[in-house]
Order: C-alpha cells, then sequence, then structure tokens
C-alpha cells in the first residue's frame, strides 16, 4: 500500500495506470489475533499453523463452505448445469444459521465478498515459497462395488482424485504469471523450502496436490463469485526479521505489479458502452483482471441487464453481471492471512471474465431474453477485449401466462420434436 501511495504520489506512470484503472482492495490480516499467537511463539516450523485459528478455535484455512463437494454430488446427479449451477453455487441454509460452526471472520470475508465483484484474488502467506491454485479440495474415489474391478480393494490405498477447475488453463496461466516474476520462486533445484519440490520447477502446483483440503476460500471464491483467487507463498520464513524484509520485499514487487495488472482495463478494442473498473483484493497487487474479455449486457433500450449469465464455450464455469447499485467498478482484493482479488463493485450490466489468449465462441443469456452470441478475442498484449451484448425481450412468459390461463403446459423441446414426428407420419399415410 506504501509503494502504491508512494509511486502514484510521484508521477509512476505504470503506478498511475494501475491504480486509475483497477479498484484494489487491501486486507492487511484475515485473522489478527492468530497472527499474533504465531508470531509470538516464533519462528518454530510447529508454531506456524497456530495463524490459522481463530480465537473461538476455527481454522480459517478450512472453514469455508464446501461447495466443491456440492458440485461434484450435483454432477454424479447429473444434475449439472440444468438443475444445480456450475457457477454462483449458493451456501447452504445450515452454514448460514446461527448456531453454525462459523468464525466470525469467516463470515465478514463471505460478507466483503457478495458485496464486491471481485474478479481476481489472492491470499498472501509465508513459510513457502510458491503459488498454489484451486481445486483446493480432493475429490472422493467413486464408490465401486467390492469385488468388482477396478474396486478399491485391488489397492492398497483409495487415493482422492486430483479434480481440475474447468479454468484449470487460467489459473495455472495467472500462478505462472507470478512465479516467474518473482525473483527466486522458480529456483527450485535446491528442493522445496522444508521438503521436496512440489511444484515440477515451475513454483505452482495445485492446492489439492500439495495440501489437500476441504472448505478453503480459494475454492469458495471460485465457485459462490466471480473472483479466481490463488495462494501466493512469498518466501521460506514465515516470519522473517525486519533486516530481511527489503530483500524480500523486492523478491516480490515484480510478481505483484504484474499480477494485479491481468484485471487492469489496457487499451480495449471496441467502443462504448463500457463496463465499470474491476475489483482486486488481496494482500499485494496484480494485473490479470485486464486479460480477457469484458463489456456490458443491456436490451434493446439501452437498459443494462443485471445478474445476466455469460457463458464461454468450452469452459463449463460462467460469470454473471453485475447487480449495480454501487456505481462503482470492478476490481481485486489482497488480504493477509492475507489476501488479494481483481475488480471493485461493478455497475448493473457490467460483467469482466479472465481468459487466456484466444477465440472464443461467448454467450449472454437472461431470464426474459433470447440468448445471444458472438465471437470474442483475447491477444497477448495487456489490455481485456470488448465484448458487449443486446438482448432482445422474449415472449415465453407471456406464453406461459396465457397457457396457464388455459389450464395447459408448454411443450418441452423434446415433446415438440415427437410432435413433429407425428406429423409427419400421419403426412405419409
Amino acid at each position: 500500500m506504501q509503494f502504491l501511495c508512494k509511486e502514484y504520489a510521484d508521477g509512476n506512470p505504470r503506478v498511475r495506470s494501475l491504480v486509475a484503472e483497477t479498484r484494489i482492495h487491501l486486507v492487511p490480516a484475515l485473522n489478527p489475533d492468530g497472527y499474533e499467537l504465531a508470531r509470538e511463539a516464533g519462528s518454530e516450523l510447529g508454531n506456524w499453523a497456530l495463524g490459522h485459528w481463530t480465537e473461538e478455535g476455527y481454522d480459517l484455512f478450512e472453514n469455508f463452505p464446501d461447495l466443491a463437494s456440492a458440485l461434484w454430488a450435483a454432477e454424479e446427479r447429473k444434475l449439472v448445469p440444468h438443475k444445480f449451477p456450475n457457477h454462483h453455487i449458493p451456501i447452504p441454509e445450515h452454514y448460514l444459521a446461527e448456531d453454525a460452526t462459523v468464525a466470525v471472520e469467516t463470515r465478514a470475508v463471505m460478507a466483503w465478498m457478495d458485496k464486491n465483484p471481485f474478479v481476481l484474488g489472492a491470499n498472501l502467506q509465508g513459510g513457502e515459497k510458491l503459488v498454489s491454485y484451486p481445486f483446493d479440495t480432493a475429490r472422493p474415489v467413486k464408490e465401486v462395488p467390492a469385488g468388482a474391478r477396478g474396486s478399491p480393494d485391488d489397492y492398497e490405498d483409495a487415493n482422492p482424485e486430483l479434480q481440475e477447475t474447468p479454468d484449470h488453463a487460467i489459473f495455472r496461466w495467472l500462478a505462472i504469471s507470478y512465479a516467474s516474476a518473482h525473483l527466486t520462486m522458480t529456483e527450485t533445484f535446491r528442493g522445496g523450502c522444508h521438503t521436496q519440490d512440489m511444484t515440477d520447477a515451475m513454483g505452482i502446483v495445485q492446492g489439492a496436490k500439495w495440501h489437500p483440503r476441504a472448505g478453503s476460500m480459494n475454492d469458495f471464491s471460485y465457485l459462490h463469485t466471480n473472483c479466481l483467487e490463488l495462494s501466493l507463498y512469498l518466501g521460506c520464513d514465515k516470519f522473517p526479521h525486519e533486516s530481511q524484509l527489503q530483500q524480500e520485499w523486492e523478491n516480490n514487487k515484480e510478481a505483484l505489479l504484474t499480477f494485479m495488472e491481468q484485471v487492469g482495463a489496457g487499451p480495449g478494442r471496441a467502443q462504448a458502452p463500457v463496463p465499470a473498473l474491476p475489483t482486486l483484493h488481496s494482500s499485494s497487487p496484480h494485473t490479470q483482471v485486464h486479460r480477457g474479455i469484458k463489456g456490458v449486457v443491456t436490451d434493446q433500450q439501452g437498459e443494462p441487464i443485471a445478474n445476466a449469465t455469460i457463458v464461454v464455450g468450452g469452459i463449463d464455469h460462467h460469470v454473471m453481471t453485475g447487480k449495480g447499485g454501487t456505481g462503482r467498478g470492478r476490481g481485486w482484493h489482497r488480504a493477509t492471512s492475507s489476501s488479494l482479488c481483481a475488480p471493485p463493485p461493478g455497475s448493473a450490466g457490467d460483467y469482466w471474465r479472465i481468459l487466456n489468449p484466444g477465440e472464443y465462441r461467448v454467450w449472454a443469456r437472461a431470464e426474459g431474453f433470447n440468448p445471444s452470441v458472438k465471437t470474442c478475442s483475447v491477444y497477448y498484449d495487456i489490455g481485456a477485449t470488448h465484448c458487449n451484448f443486446v438482448l432482445a425481450r422474449s415472449n415465453w412468459q407471456r406464453i406461459l401466462e396465457i397457457m396457464a390461463m388455459n389450464r395447459k403446459q408448454p411443450l418441452s423441446p423434446r415433446q415438440r420434436q415427437r410432435q413433429r414426428l407425428r406429423l409427419r407420419q400421419l403426412q405419409r399415410l
């Protein structure tokens, strides 16, 4: 924060552009009580986990709703996406009850995420030197009847399955952008900080492969909001000495700026309407939010459509347009546990979608409107491509009302197809 303020005041064009084009949220500590306990205990490895626990005895690393398991259970029953969403999964009612085992800090973070439409985020930690990305939850092994071929009985262990997110390639891009810009993160030829290198000499690892846990903030951000969140482990020492802080800052400075720049507005490639600024959350900055597509979804009168769904072909995870009411843009957040995410609260109808370079078929859908589809291209240079949508109102709701008045139910697409086949058969006769 001090760096951004000083460089902005000194006229640094890079920082000025970043601050002007991205709403950045910084949270110094998600769990200040736990951090103080761990710091007082010292740098011994056995004390580091103390900082995970709140004063009430909750582990913040595993205290968020386990939405990944709910999604996979719905997939097993083939309910996704028609009856169970692949994005913005609701928080279970039992988790929101007053007597639920949920930390005050966890509730505050969830409310913060619901209020601000973050696009990119990171939680910053120490004690390791790598970037961890979702899923953090390991998918349970599918149940196989005892004695059947491939049954767990055939093995000594039935290891959980590593489940990649639909945005796996994008998460890896984000992780690599940080690790490669860090001064020493990819220098793994001596092994990891405390054990063998788990990153295949790249400085990045999927959370479930390294430290599998259900109920992480990264998984929650991905499945409940529009935010892609990663864990940034800044250095091997959990509590570096004051004399080491300057070097630790130099090791991470360029990586933090590069990461935040992925949500920057960039030059753009289309004319207005222009979406509000993106929003970041973290304990440090990044610009990945500005790579991908962005735009506004409106009706034919130019009125923005809130809560429209943006579907990218080939990626089974959607995002939604802003609800509006804040008059601000999107961004990223950062909190130290610490954490970091990108875009600020958005205007109604606007959206941001981080994507790797390529050509995509993109659909915009909203209740009461006919869907619209177009091809959107993402380029290697920084700057999100504008991809706006205009939706025409559908008369489907009126049809439902008329049929309800006549006590008739509308035909499903399959029923209509069967009806057409019967008519053709009758015509042949």
